[in-house]
């Protein structure tokens, strides 16, 4: 099964670093035209610069959480084939100590951009016959998190557009679907374990498990997932081989949804 994007453009928000990384370097090396995405044009350059050996990359800076981010974007880049709507944040803090302002920034930057953009670039591929758009939730949409529920919520809310959007495409030739994923050792994982590594002298991989093993525990994989798992289904997604796949909330879990 060869995974052949040649002659299609990407675009992948909040792609300077982690998943969004991971997704754009799969999707450069399977042969996409892709456009990095990020609010700092020293962000984006350094990533672009990082990708440079993988194909054909690019970048722009823009704040996709804003409206005027997002009209910002689709300026520079009017069309696209495949939009995967990554930009997002996480933020553990309990529900009540948790502002209107902490609630607000993560309705924004983890729904709203994805609303927005895809908005904006959706009658484009209906008019071409052809698109993919991908909305990376997490299987904490399901199972939210007691420590951060306003994450969980909005990731919920991810997967729900995905599913109308992709009921409002039917018969068009454009596919939406969004990707679940589980604990997944990105910078920013690593980041909110680095405490406990120091203390531990373990290695992040060895830390990330035991996080896994402690507050994931219906977790199968009983490991964090990789950026590359993650980025590998995503790849499949948006190319001509996931076709009849639309609608669908894939789950890169590891096994933490406790359902069939």
């Amino acid at each position: 099964m060869l995974i052949d994007l040649s002659g299609k453009t990407a675009l992948v928000t909040g792609s300077t670093e982690g998943i969004g990384f991971g997704i754009a370097r799969q999707l450069a090396r399977s042969g996409a035209d892709v456009v990095l995405n990020g609010r700092t044009p020293d962000k984006v350059d350094a990533a672009v610069a990082r990708l440079h050996a993988d194909g054909d990359v690019r970048g722009i800076a823009a704040d996709v959480a804003t409206a005027d981010g997002c009209t910002q974007l689709f300026g520079a880049l009017p069309t696209v084939d495949i939009l995967v709507n990554n930009a997002g944040i996480f933020q553990p803090v309990d529900f009540f100590e948790s502002d209107d302002a902490l609630w607000d920034r993560h309705w924004q930057v983890n729904v709203m951009s994805g609303v927005r953009l895809s908005r904006l670039y959706l009658p484009g591929m209906q008019h071409a016959g052809w698109g993919r758009v991908i909305f990376i939730a997490s299987e904490s949409g399901f199972n939210i998190p007691v420590e951060m529920i306003h994450y969980g919520v909005s990731k919920t809310a991810d997967i729900a557009v995905a599913r109308g959007l992709a009921k409002r495409m039917a018969g068009t030739g454009v596919t939406v679907n969004s990707v679940l994923p589980g604990p997944t050792l990105s910078e920013g994982v690593a980041e909110m374990l680095k405490d406990e590594q120091a203390r531990s002298g373990g290695s992040i991989e060895e830390v990330a498990a035991r996080f896994v093993q402690q507050h994931r525990p219906t977790s199968i994989l009983q490991r964090a997932a990789t950026v590359e798992e993650v980025a590998n289904i995503v790849a499949y997604l948006v190319s001509p081989l996931a076709s009849a796949t639309t609608g669908a909330s894939v789950r890169v879990d590891g096994g933490v949804i406790d359902t069939l």
